[in-house]
């Protein structure tokens, strides 16, 4: 065992298993605390809300010693003291808003879509705070503006230029100073229509674009000048005009699982070697291509069935009885093969298998 690590926030699984494969013991606070969660953790805890999180970090910080503390979504600007590894409180409170990542973008120069006047159409919104892409929304006049804002009332925003185009991140790894990417991504949005049109619906790697080399170069450049420690991810718009930067998550990403398959790298190791100031000599060759795609549940639901036996092809596996509500996200499946056709045709068979069950419950 190379040491013990606290990992705490919203959704922890993937990086406590990144970090269980590297090595250490590992304990979780996570929301969720799903079944596959616990093969990978000496102990777990869960919470309702994020303001509970400070309290049980104190609880099992007294009944425990850990080498490190590791915070993903929702606990990046909380204040744990000098064990945390990772990116600084104080640096990541600036990515963890809308207007704070386009005040960057804009300081640096990078090419981020330009922010809109009040009446200017169409727009592009989304709320100041929150992750996943949820409750943005396209307003084509100020009638749409009118019923965003009032199905979410006082609730800041931004109004951007909406750009079309292939949206893709890179994930990266940084020092503070310097960085390295290690793969570009193609996201997947939800689509249809409502809050959740625009939300993470999963990835794919690598992205073999003709604008890989430039984007990864990019990418470098903005987690540099991030100021970020470890892992994260720069999110961008690849258009017919050119790249456009989006988003800066300063945290671990949801493509961490598909980025370690494809390329053979463990990034719980490579973000507590940033931390130290070690970054990787070159970026990671892939070796195969990788898919993930979320599970949704197309009305509230129960669920019936033990879905472990499908491991590893699926995780963030629910444990039966588990009450899902409809549009909540039920699991991750899994693809991968030697290029795109045979991951996604990979990826299609488990579905398959998956809505076997699910057209039970």
């Amino acid at each position: 065992m190379k040491g013990r690590v606290l990992v705490a926030g919203f959704a922890t699984r993937h990086v406590v298993r990144s970090a269980y494969a590297a090595g250490y013991e590992v304990c979780a606070i996570d929301h969720f605390c799903d079944q596959d969660l616990t093969w990978y953790t000496k102990e777990q805890q869960t919470f309702e809300e994020l303001a509970e999180l400070p309290d049980l970090i104190g609880d099992i910080c007294s009944r425990h010693t850990f080498d490190c503390i590791v915070t993903t979504s929702g606990a990046e600007e909380m204040d744990l003291g000098r064990n945390v590894c990772g990116t600084p409180p104080d640096v990541a409170a600036r990515f963890c808003t809308k207007t704070g990542i386009q005040q960057f973008f804009e300081e640096h120069g990078f090419p981020v879509p330009p922010l809109l006047h009040e009446g200017e159409y169409p727009a592009f919104i989304k709320p100041d705070t929150g992750a996943g892409g949820w409750r943005n929304a396209l307003a084509a006049t100020a009638d749409d503006e009118a019923a965003w804002t009032e199905c979410w009332p006082d609730t800041p925003y931004v109004r951007q230029h909406p750009v079309e185009g292939i949206p893709c991140s890179v994930s990266c790894i940084a020092d503070g100073t310097s960085a390295r990417a290690l793969s570009l991504n193609r996201q997947f949005n939800r689509g249809g229509e409502g809050e959740r049109r625009f939300g993470f619906a999963g990835a794919i790697t690598p992205f073999l674009s003709e604008e890989r080399e430039s984007i990864l170069s990019l990418a470098e450049d903005i987690a540099a000048k991030s100021g970020c420690i470890g892992s994260l991810g720069i999110d961008f718009m690849l258009t017919a005009d050119g790249i456009r930067t989006i988003e800066i998550n300063p945290r671990f990403q949801a493509t961490l699982d598909i980025v370690e398959i494809s390329t053979g790298t463990n990034i719980f190791e490579l973000h507590r070697n940033a931390a130290r100031g070690i970054l990787p000599a070159a970026r990671p060759i892939p070796k195969k291509t990788v898919v993930r795609s979320i599970i949704f549940a197309e009305h509230d639901c129960v669920v019936k069935d033990d879905l472990k036996s499908l491991h590893p092809d699926v995780a963030d596996i629910p444990w039966p009885g588990t009450e899902i509500e409809e549009g909540s996200a039920v699991l991750s499946v899994y693809g991968h093969g030697a290029d795109e056709d045979e991951a996604l045709a990979a990826l299609d068979k488990t579905i398959t298998r998956v809505h076997r069950y699910m057209s039970r419950w």
